[in-house]
This record gives structure tokens, C-alpha cells and sequence, in this order.
């Protein structure tokens, strides 16, 4: 399975190994996803992921925390 970004991830939806929907890739620059968080779970989530304060339009999401990424969407570690 892929684990590594590419410009065809884009619009797909981040997702948790439970599920839940952190957000949307927005961009891909230099092997790491920018990603547009659902702000229902960002206070959540932001700490697990790296994202420090939750006062951004995207957040940078690197492959190596990246579980898979599928067809529609792109499953991070818990």
C-alpha cells in the first residue's frame, strides 16, 4: 500500500483509523499533504498530528504519518 504523496491526493479526505474525518488534503508540496481541518475535531486531533495552535487555514501533514492512502482517501495513525 502507498504511503507517499502525490499531486492526485489532493481533495481526498483525511481520516483517522477510526474513521473520523480530520480533513481534506488541499495541497501536495515536497512529499508532505497541507491539509484543511474539520474544525468539529481539530483540538482533538491537532496535538497527535504535530499541529501546534489551531489557528491555520491548513495544516502539513508528512507521509510518515501516514497509515495508507487509498482511492478516496488518506488514513493517518492514531
Amino acid at each position: 500500500m502507498r504511503t507517499t504523496f502525490t499531486d492526485d491526493d489532493e481533495g481526498k479526505e483525511v481520516v483517522n483509523e477510526s474513521g473520523d474525518e480530520i480533513g481534506v488534503v488541499e495541497s501536495v508540496e515536497g512529499g508532505s499533504a497541507h491539509v484543511n481541518p474539520n474544525p468539529d475535531i481539530l483540538d482533538s486531533v491537532s496535538s497527535k498530528l504535530g499541529w501546534g495552535e489551531a489557528d491555520e487555514d491548513t495544516y502539513r501533514l508528512d507521509d510518515g504519518r501516514v497509515e495508507r492512502i487509498t482511492e478516496n482517501q488518506v488514513v493517518v495513525r492514531d
